[in-house]
């Protein structure tokens, strides 16, 4: 039993973080402290003014735990790391996961190429961005091949040069060929060059460029070319006008603000690179135990650029950070020069801050309806179907399908969803290895058993090493499991879970005789469920999401060759016979109900082999 007034007695006063948890064991809340000690207290002394939210969070927790870092920064990283894993319900969470593309250029082949990149690594390379619409992007590579006919292609030049004929870019004169050799790398080079040019914002002179080719191509009355030119013309101005001048200072910023109501908050930020406003976007928060702007600034920064690749030279926010020193420690260390982080007081720098403020107010009031039915979509939906079934609240649901086709190999798969929405990340395939032929029950209860099995090993393994055991990634065990069936798959997962001594809601998703979402059964009966619900229609998405996730593994197998007969499994049945077989039975059960004569009659086959075949399902 976890006594907290004696535990919170042996609270070191060093650095570090601290973790909450509630009677379900789950994290609600991940702090950082300069002193465990004395931040961990001050949450259970009743002299303290707490809000009621906090006072809240104070009244679910049963066991906290905390882990020792030797800095306030390593604090920090920590604490921004397990709130992305753990998203904890009274952090303030960042709702957005988004991830940004830059433009690569790779200067560190011979014969580089410009390409997308959703990552950006401390290469050789060249990067750009980054962008906030891959639409942007693709609309710049575009326009970059047709102008300077840079190479799209994977082949190691030089070394690959004349293997292979040219592709079609080379036809369509949207690439000049090194991989044939029709242009040497010094040529090459300076179209990389001039591509490079127009990447940092240098237009002018393509500007007069393709005007005088337009006009050269008029005057000698090649009418098509002159559209051609007009056309690139066009395109150019359109890259060019996106990018206006925001200062003459060509520094790189990020411009932060916010608007907020009791439960939400939009922060707006707009992106500055080299001096150019190239984009901007805006994120929706959960509140969570936050008081007042500052806190929800600090987290928003603190979640935004521990997932983003590029750190600016400079970030200007509306109000101070909690932490400033720290926060601006940790970004220097990632970008690996210094950041400066200003709370404009006056000028312009104070109205784009202003801008910022006004632009995240107007999304916040927009957007509040269709946050509202989003969240009605997916959390609502998911405390629906936990009413369904007597929980109080479900955050995580698993499910789970069987595929097959008759004669061949079983798969299983298990998809995840939190809060309402499908967590790929945690999507996981299993490739049946103890059950012969098609049997659904026996290939789930594998599946289940290896599932939940792997989850306690690697739980126990993590504690054994002194870490948190959720941190693996099969020790976090769902709220309620949803089977796709009716009694039988349920009875099997329950006899799972017992043998294993978990003790974890179970249900089946019921369709009807046209293979439809039809309802739940749950504790030996089938719960009636609105259909025009939310709660339903989240139900009949896990369903098909699991058949469709199921269905895809096992075409990929078959697709590679990897799905075999279990006909082959016979002595004297090869690829042949076991066509012929098919061709002729049309499935594996009326192979097995066969007689020897009715075996020995399919062409190819001898009496040895219809025997064979015979005594191999007896």
């Amino acid at each position: 039993m976890f006594d907290i007034e004696e535990e919170l007695k042996k609270l070191p006063a060093q650095p570090g973080v601290y973790i909450m948890h509630d009677a379900k064991d789950e994290i609600i809340y991940v702090g950082k402290a300069i002193s465990l000690k004395n931040r961990v207290r001050q949450y259970f002394q009743s002299s303290r003014n707490k809000t009621a939210k906090i006072e809240q969070m104070v009244s679910r927790i049963v066991r906290f735990e905390y882990i020792i870092t030797d800095s306030e920064l390593e604090a920090l990283v920590l604490e921004c790391n397990l709130i992305k894993e753990h998203q904890p319900r009274y952090n303030t969470m960042l709702k957005d996961d988004k991830a940004y593309p830059y433009i690569k250029v790779t200067v560190s082949e011979e014969f580089p190429r410009v390409m997308l990149s959703r990552t950006m690594t401390k290469d050789k390379n060249k990067y750009f961005g980054p962008y906030t619409s891959s639409g942007a992007v693709k609309d710049t590579l575009d326009l970059i091949h047709k102008l300077y006919r840079i190479r799209t292609c994977s082949r190691n030049l030089p070394k690959d040069i004349g293997k292979e004929r040219p592709c079609l870019n080379y036809h369509i004169k949207q690439c000049d060929a090194p991989c044939q050799g029709f242009i040497d790398k010094e040529q090459y080079g300076e179209a990389i060059g001039q591509a490079l040019e127009f990447l940092n914002g240098r237009y002018d002179s393509l500007l007069k460029i393709l005007e005088e080719k337009m006009a050269d191509a008029a005057e000698r009355m090649d009418f098509e070319k002159a559209i051609e030119y007009r056309e690139l013309l066009s395109s150019v101005k359109k890259v060019a006008q996106k990018q206006k001048i925001t200062s003459s200072s060509m520094e790189d910023r990020d411009i932060i603000a916010m608007a907020k109501d009791e439960t939400d908050a939009v922060v707006q930020v707009f992106f500055v690179r080299e001096g150019k406003l190239i984009g901007r976007d805006h994120f929706h928060v959960t509140v969570g135990t936050a008081e007042n702007n500052q806190q929800i600034l600090t987290s928003f920064v603190k979640q935004f650029y521990s997932g983003t690749p590029f750190i600016p030279r400079e970030l200007w926010v509306q109000t101070e950070l909690e932490d400033m020193g720290i926060i601006s420690q940790w970004l220097e260390a990632k970008r690996g020069q210094k950041v400066k982080i200003v709370v404009p007081r006056k000028g312009q720098k104070e109205r784009l801050v202003e801008l910022a403020e006004r632009n995240a107010a107007l999304v916040l009031s927009q957007d509040k309806e269709k946050i509202k039915k989003e969240e009605l979509r997916t959390i609502g939906a998911m405390n629906q179907v936990g009413q369904l079934v007597g929980l109080d609240r479900v955050r995580r649901i698993e499910a789970y399908d069987i595929s097959n086709t008759s004669g061949l190999e079983s798969v299983g798969s298990m998809i995840v969803y939190e809060d309402g929405k499908p967590k790929r990340s945690d999507y996981r395939k299993f490739k049946i290895q103890t059950v012969k032929g098609p049997n659904d029950y026996a290939s789930m209860k594998e599946v289940l058993t290896r599932r939940f099995s792997h989850g306690i090993k690697e739980a126990q393994a993590l504690k054994e090493k002194g870490m948190d055991a959720a941190l693996g990634s099969f020790t976090r065990f769902p709220d309620l499991i949803m089977m796709d069936g009716g009694r039988g798959q349920v009875n099997i997962a329950l006899e799972v879970l017992k043998d294993l001594q978990l003790e974890i809601p179970v249900c089946g998703m019921v369709k009807d005789d046209n293979h439809r979402t039809r309802g739940l059964y749950y504790d030996n009966v089938e719960v009636p469920i609105d259909k025009h619900s939310e709660g339903f229609r989240l139900i009949t998405r896990i369903q098909d999401e699991a058949h469709r996730f199921a269905i895809e593994y096992h075409r990929s197998l078959r697709g590679k060759g990897q799905v075999k007969s279990i006909l082959d499994d016979i002595p004297d049945i090869g690829p042949t016979r076991r066509r012929a077989l098919m061709r002729q039975f049309k499935s594996l059960e009326a192979v097995k109900d066969a007689t020897v004569e009715e075996l020995e009659n399919v062409p190819g086959m001898n009496r040895k082999a219809a025997e064979s075949v015979y005594q191999f399902f007896r």
